[in-house]
């Protein structure tokens, strides 16, 4: 099993390709439905990422389904891959979705929200190890974001795939996860 960021990310780019619409649908249901467990449900703003559909990334819709359910503020946000900063807005009714250039499905407008005020973040990732570091797609968006929430905001990864034992080139500035969850396993850091 490799352990450094660069063959880990390939690694697990082609273990995604290979799960079918109906994987994905599945297992995006168990990670789901396994957070219900976690002791988060009392906090207001939840930023959610929406799935890159061709990237077969976890269908955050179970969880979208959940929060509204739960009466919760839905935070979702926008990319700037000049500044590779992110731009947060809440998520209405009125909010209108569109992909950008690289299949992100993005708010067009809508009520920007501050970072100070986000309480959970639901992480995308490409794999995790079981000290909570994990490995994106390299370009720092999360990382910068993540570094910016209030200390007590809580992290939280969602992986189809278990936890490799250890990533070995982990920076200073990378942010560890509080919780990775897998359909089959809630992994706490």
């Amino acid at each position: 099993m490799p352990t450094n960021k660069k063959e880990l990310r390939l690694h697990y780019k082609n273990l995604r390709k290979e799960l079918s619409t109906e994987d994905i649908e599945e297992k995006s249901l168990a990670i789901a439905n396994n957070l219900i467990q976690l002791p988060i449900w009392d906090k207001s703003y939840y930023h959610v990422f929406l799935p890159i559909i061709e990237h077969k990334e976890v269908d955050t819709e179970f969880i979208l389904h959940l929060l509204s359910g739960k009466d919760k503020e839905i935070v979702i946000s926008k990319s700037d891959f000049e500044t590779r900063e992110m731009t947060h807005f809440l998520l209405t009714d009125n909010t209108k979705i569109k992909k950008n250039e690289f299949n992100i499905p993005e708010p067009v407008n809508g009520l920007e929200v501050p970072v100070s005020i986000i309480d959970v973040v639901f992480v995308p990732l490409l794999a995790f190890d079981i000290y909570g570091n994990r490995i994106g797609y390299g370009k720092g968006f999360y990382d910068k974001f993540l570094a910016k929430c209030k200390p007590e905001t809580i992290k939280i990864g969602l992986s189809f795939f278990k936890s490799v034992e250890m990533i070995d080139d982990v920076f200073e500035s990378d942010i560890k996860l509080d919780y990775c969850v897998t359909p089959l396993k809630i992994y706490t850091f």
